[in-house]
Parts: structure tokens; C-alpha cells; sequence
């Protein structure tokens, strides 16, 4: 059970109608949960919508607007939410990686903890920044300097950006326990108390 209240568009002052309208304009109704307020972080950003307006903004450039391949961005988010067991961050984004060409037998390894078998460099080097991250809070010598010998400053500027957001975007799903859409199974079945 959620831990905040599923806000509503009656329950909204102008900021968070506007914020409301902003989210679901670019994503569409799915984002609408049976209450009629939204899923995923967003109901967290509609409490607080000074903020919620600024990650909004700073998601949507990190999905869309970076040079980093759909296939890689999704790779990298999906290793940071097995890292926080981020069950709803999980759902949303190991199907998009899926769709987006990353191998079911990789979602699969990184889903149960494993070290994928990867035959691609570039998802062996992404793989190992966010892992590392995510771990470590910082990037070795040996694996900074095979990403960014690879993928080049700009784009490690954005991998380390968006393995950062959705570090921020896990702690949020998973402190207010935001669940799941109705009928989806749980990746990791942890009870919170």
C-alpha cells in the first residue's frame, strides 16, 4: 500500500494541475492509475510540484533528448533499479529495455543479480559503469577508461546523469511504496514494513 495519498486532479492547487497535465501530455492516459491519479514516481512530484516540475523536466531530457542509444539507456536504468530492487522501476523499464533490443537472457541475469554474458562492448561497458555506481558510488580507473574510450565524454557525462536520476527516481518509489498497476507480478516480492 502506497504511502501518499493518491492525489487526484480535484485535490490540485494550479501548480499541481499544471504539473499533472505536463506528465500525462507527453505519456498519455496509461499513466492514470484506477483512483484517477497517477502511477509510478509521479504522484510523489504532484505533492511537492516545485520539484516534481524540475525532475519532470530533467527525466524527459534524460529519456529523449541525449545521444546515448534508446537500447543503452535502458540497459543502464534497468541495472539501477535491480540494484534498489525497485519493483515499479522495474516493471515500467524491463519491458521498454526489451523493446529497445537488449537481449531477455541480460534482463534476465541483471533481474536475478547476475553478471550478464554480454557480446556487445557497448552494453558490457554501460553494464559496468551503472553496476559500479550503483555499488560503489564511484567508477574505477579500468572501468571509467573503457566507457569513456567507447562512448566518449558526452555520453559518460549522460550515462553517470541518468544512473544518478534513477537512483533518485528508485528511493522515491520505493520510500512511499508505490505499487504496482493492478494484476502486474512483483520481480522481487519484498514485503515492507
Amino acid at each position: 500500500m502506497t504511502r501518499l495519498t493518491s492525489l487526484t486532479p480535484d485535490q490540485l492547487d494550479e501548480k499541481g494541475t499544471a504539473l499533472r497535465e505536463a506528465i500525462i501530455g507527453p505519456r498519455g492516459d496509461s499513466l492514470i492509475n484506477d483512483e484517477g491519479g497517477l502511477h509510478g514516481p509521479f504522484n510523489a512530484w504532484l505533492h511537492a510540484p516545485a520539484i516534481g516540475k524540475n525532475l519532470s523536466r530533467l527525466g524527459s531530457s534524460l529519456r529523449f533528448e541525449m545521444s546515448l542509444d534508446r537500447r543503452l539507456i535502458e540497459l543502464a536504468i534497468i541495472t539501477v533499479g535491480a540494484r534498489w530492487e525497485s519493483e515499479f522501476e522495474w516493471y515500467a523499464h524491463s519491458t521498454m529495455a526489451a523493446d529497445a533490443g537488449v537481449a531477455q537472457s541480460t534482463i534476465d541475469a541483471i533481474g536475478n543479480g547476475d553478471t550478464p554474458a554480454f557480446t556487445l562492448e557497448d552494453e558490457r561497458a554501460v553494464y559496468d559503469v551503472a553496476n559500479q555506481l550503483v555499488r560503489d558510488g564511484r567508477l574505477d580507473t579500468v572501468t571509467y577508461t573503457a566507457a569513456s574510450e567507447l562512448l566518449g565524454e558526452t555520453q559518460m557525462v549522460e550515462l553517470v546523469s541518468l544512473c544518478g536520476y534513477y537512483t533518485l527516481i528508485s528511493f522515491t518509489l520505493n520510500a512511499f511504496n508505490v505499487p504496482l498497476p493492478s494484476g502486474a507480478d512483483q520481480m522481487w516480492s519484498k514485503p515492507t514494513t
